[in-house]
């Protein structure tokens, strides 16, 4: 005698196609998860924005350096006055000697202002001051940009 085999099954564990999906409790278990990861990561990658824009404030205070040296090897001087920076772009009418322009523009400061030129300067007497006032916009501050060492 012949008797049919029959397959039992659980029909709690099947589904349409055959596949168990994700149930509503472990999706969310998942973006909490996801949410508790990004609230201790982001706040670490939050500083690096400013300590970017030192870095390139920094990179444009040597570039500006080199260019008024070159300046200075060629008239005998740096720029004198506030708009000295404008010198190293387009001759000045005073300057002699000047092989310019040393640079292509004068570039803002990576918080959209300009930087501050000083020469002579109060901090550098032989040469010049030269400075970003940093974030937050006020001279003196712990946040300047400067080519001069600050005491601590």
């Amino acid at each position: 005698m012949n008797i049919p085999i029959t397959e039992t099954r659980n029909p709690k564990l099947q589904t349409r196609n055959g596949l168990r999906g994700f149930t509503l409790i472990e999706l969310l278990l998942v973006l909490v998860i996801l949410g508790i990861l990004a609230a201790i990561v982001v706040p670490k990658f939050s500083g690096r924005t400013e300590q970017a824009k030192e870095t390139a404030a920094k990179t444009q205070i040597a570039g500006f350096s080199t260019a008024l040296d070159a300046f200075e090897v060629d008239t005998g001087g740096y720029p004198k006055g506030n708009e000295g920076l404008l010198d190293l772009v387009q001759s000045p009418r005073e300057a002699q000697g000047w092989k310019g322009p040393y640079m292509k523009d004068v570039p803002m400061d990576p918080w959209g202002r300009p930087y501050v030129f000083v020469s002579p300067g109060r901090n550098n007497p032989s040469s010049y001051d030269l400075y970003s006032l940093g974030a937050d916009g006020r001279e003196g501050t712990e946040d300047d940009v400067t080519n001069w060492s600050k005491a601590k």
